[in-house]
Formats: structure tokens, sequence, C-alpha cells
């Protein structure tokens, strides 16, 4: 062997073990660790883990009427059901973020409430959006 592999050899085992300790050193944002944490909490709330297993179809066309929520009850439910409830609880999850951020802005009173104000709007929308849907589940 020539003496440019044999030092490529002999350097692999340093390379991985920096390349190890740059893992296991590395100290993410705690944005980023809050973000993930709201998406993997919306997924899991949102019926993704039951999309993953059961495999249930996207939506039905019955009737000549596409139906996106499931009527057959609480217990079944569509892809798009999924969808909808991640869409409206990340919609929840901004107006609560929206919410913590406007108590941020004490120093600027006229931008704090219209901030406040937004975020409720939002987090009521979500909970009614999500009370209308369990609404159409039941069959109410």
């Amino acid at each position: 062997m020539s003496r440019k592999v044999k030092q490529k050899i002999s350097s692999v085992p340093f390379s991985l073990n920096k390349l190890y300790r740059k893992i296991s050193t590395a100290k993410p944002s705690t944005l980023m660790l809050a973000i993930a944490a709201m998406g993997i909490a919306v997924f899991l709330f949102g019926g993704g883990l039951y999309d993953l297993i059961m495999r249930p179809f996207p939506a039905i066309y019955y009737n000549s009427q596409i139906y996106l929520v499931d009527p057959r009850g609480l217990s079944e439910q569509f892809i798009a059901d999924s969808v909808i409830a991640m869409t409206l609880f990340s919609l929840g999850m901004g107006g609560l973020v929206i919410i913590y951020q406007s108590t941020k802005n004490a120093y600027k009173p006229r931008q704090a409430y219209m901030m406040l104000m937004m975020g409720f709007i939002l987090l009521f929308m979500a909970y009614m959006l999500l009370e209308i849907m369990i609404q159409i589940k039941s069959g109410g």
C-alpha cells in the first residue's frame, strides 16, 4: 500500500472520534427544540400515529358527494380528518405563541394588546372549529 493510503486509513478512527465529539457536544437552540416539541405534539394530537398504523382512506366519494370527515363516529377517521385536526391544532398553538409573545411587549402596550387579541382570536377560532368538527363526526 502506498503511504497516502496508510495515512488515510490510520486517520479514520481519529476522524470518527472527532465527529462523535461534535455530535455529542452539539447544543440545539431552544427555539428549534420548542418547534420540534410542538410539531410532535400536533402530530400526535391530530391522529398522525393512527394514520401510520391503521392506514385509513384519504376521503370517500359516496352518493356523488365527497366526505372529508368520517361521519360513522368518533372512533373512525380519514386522513383528511387528521389533516384538518392538525391544521386546527397548529392554529391554536400559533395563537398560544402569539399570546406568549405579547407578554414580551410590555413597553409597547398597543402592540401587546393587539398581539394578545390576535392570539385569543386564533385560539378561539381553533377551539370552535374543532368543536364543529366533533359535532359533524358525532352526527349532531
